[in-house]
């Protein structure tokens, strides 16, 4: 899950998108991304994974490849 944290960041930033703005999309916290993207959550539930990766525009898969 360490490079979970690495994708979701720089997939974020490639798009375009604050933490809030896809903590808007994904149905999450802001707090949340940040928690996310600094591995201080490292196990997102599969339907907030389902939800960030359809909010980036990638498989859920690919987040965690």
């Amino acid at each position: 899950m360490a490079r979970l944290k690495v994708r979701l960041r720089t997939w974020r930033r490639e798009r375009g998108l604050t933490r809030p703005e896809l903590a808007k999309k994904a149905g999450v916290t802001e707090f949340y991304i940040f928690q996310l993207e600094t591995g201080l959550q490292e196990n997102p539930s599969l339907p907030v994974l389902r939800r960030l990766a359809k909010a980036l525009g990638v498989s859920a898969g690919e987040l965690l490849e």
